[in-house]
């Protein structure tokens, strides 16, 4: 089954005999956390499809991926810088990726990923002092990234994608954009369909290579009164 068409009840299913274990350690063990929690949002993300909901659902799987790259600071005893943590945590998931769930994923995506690319407004660099140079700027991913899935270069093409979905993300959650609006229809919808991809592919290397290893302090345990 391709990780594009993967439910998140397929997700569960696979996910199930780790869970297990992992609750005979600890009933609340924060690895199974993470997975619930963002399956969770997930799921819902995929109840809105039917309606093309992309706001929402982009918003809400960005919630889903927050719940797996989530850091606490001890230190500061808040969260850790959000574009810090989930840059870490995909780096994490491509040395994991011993199947190649994320490369398969993205040559599967390579249109939809470069129409993402090719949109000026999805860059931070467009919107500095928008104008002519700035666009030029701002296009150089789009020219670029046809080059970087010829030689591979699966680190190079997850971070500038996810930078541009992390700053659609964050125009909607601060008010910078109209909910259902005319002009961002498509780069939403874009990156909402990438997002889903993208997450489907993460949770399968998590299953499939991540139920042992450490993802760090948790934001916000369960805790039973």
């Amino acid at each position: 089954m391709s990780e594009t068409t993967l439910t998140v009840r397929d997700l569960r299913r696979q996910w199930k005999p780790h869970k297990e274990r992992l609750q005979q350690l600890n009933p609340e063990h924060p690895t199974n956390v993470r997975f619930h929690r963002a399956c969770s949002w997930l799921q819902q993300a995929e109840s809105l499809l039917e309606h093309k909901d992309w706001d929402s659902i982009l918003l809400t799987q960005w919630i889903a991926f927050n719940a797996l790259y989530g850091q606490w600071s001890d230190q500061a005893r808040e969260p850790c810088s959000d574009r810090e943590s989930w840059r870490g945590f995909q780096e994490r998931m491509v040395q994991l990726d011993r199947g190649g769930h994320v490369s398969g994923m993205l040559v599967e995506n390579q249109r939809l990923a470069i129409k993402i690319f090719e949109d000026e407004y999805l860059s931070r660099y467009f919107w500095q002092e928008p104008g002519q140079h700035s666009k030029k700027r701002a296009c150089r991913d789009g020219h670029q990234a046809p080059t970087w899935f010829l030689e591979k270069r699966w680190r190079t093409i997850l971070e500038n994608l996810l930078e541009r979905i992390y700053f659609l993300r964050c125009q909607l959650v601060h008010g910078a954009a109209t909910y259902k609006g005319a002009l961002n229809r498509k780069a939403t919808e874009y990156s909402a369909i990438m997002l889903g991809h993208v997450l489907r592919a993460y949770l399968q290397v998590w299953i499939h290579y991540g139920a042992d290893e450490n993802w760090g302090l948790m934001c916000y345990p369960p805790l039973r009164g």
